[in-house]
């Protein structure tokens, strides 16, 4: 089976979007230090705002994306690369995004369709295992991410700007690439991001564009290793969607690698 290389819902018009975060309530006269500091520490939980994302708005920025990958460290299948665009002008919250890691499963199915309603664009691009055996893992991250920034394109949105979690730019080309450098340019046909881009440690924590696309990125993989694992029931990609638990390497032990396993890396 072939791993779809973009999922996308992009060229809606820019404008308003509907939903609020709640504000939790903070109690009054702690009766310790360690109550009050236990109040005022930012917690795994907090939701993410777009506080960080609209400073960046500015005469010609308008548009931001937001970015995140998946499936950076699994044994098997893709990585994944989602992109969540918001209109830094006029865009609500979404209640109840977070980081994909800190939802469950069935909430991040469910918001999914929320945060493409949300969102003025979205797309999830995918680099497949064998992608990353020929170019390794962080131009394969820049394939992916730059076909879900080709669908966009092609749906009508170009962001001014992109923010992309973790603290490397591996969205871009590297300052030194040419035509010749082939591990770094994506595939003939798709275009490079050309967008400032900005990083951020922890920018799926806090971030409510880069958490959107967390959720993207997550759910069209998990999607994606739901059907891989019907071909390799025997890996359990429908409970560790590739990733090295002990039980997945006991299977790579038995049965030894599959097609859809980065047989590059040391998976022992």
């Amino acid at each position: 089976m072939s791993t779809p290389a973009t999922h996308s819902t992009a060229g809606k018009p820019a404008g308003g979007r509907k939903g609020a975060v709640s504000k939790g309530a903070v109690s009054k006269g702690a009766a310790s230090k360690g109550a009050a500091a236990k109040a005022a520490a930012p917690k795994a939980s907090t939701a993410p705002t777009l506080d960080f994302e609209r400073s960046f708005l500015a005469p010609g920025v308008r548009l931001l994306a937001g970015v995140d990958e998946v499936g950076r460290g699994a044994f098997a299948g893709p990585v994944s690369v989602g992109i969540a665009v918001v209109d830094l002008q006029d865009q609500n919250l979404l209640d109840g995004v977070r980081d994909s890691k800190l939802l469950k499963a069935e909430d991040r199915e469910r918001l999914e369709p929320l945060v493409r309603s949300w969102a003025v664009a979205a797309a999830v691009g995918h680099a497949s295992a064998a992608e990353i055996d020929s170019l390794g893992i962080i131009a394969a991250l820049r394939l992916a991410g730059n076909r879900a920034w080709a669908e966009l394109l092609a749906a009508g949105t170009r962001p001014d700007v992109v923010l992309l979690d973790g603290s490397h730019d591996w969205l871009s080309l590297p300052a030194q690439a040419s035509l010749f450098d082939t591990e770094a340019l994506p595939e003939p046909g798709v275009t490079v991001c050309d967008a400032p881009v900005h990083t951020r440690v922890k920018a799926d924590m806090s971030c409510l564009s880069v958490a959107a696309a967390s959720v993207l990125a997550k759910v069209a993989r998990d999607r994606v290793m739901l059907d891989l694992h019907l071909e390799y029931p025997g890996f359990a990609w429908n409970e560790n969607k590739g990733y090295g638990t002990s039980a997945h390497r006991e299977a790579l032990r038995a049965a030894g690698p599959s097609s859809y396993h980065r047989s590059s890396w040391n998976l022992l």
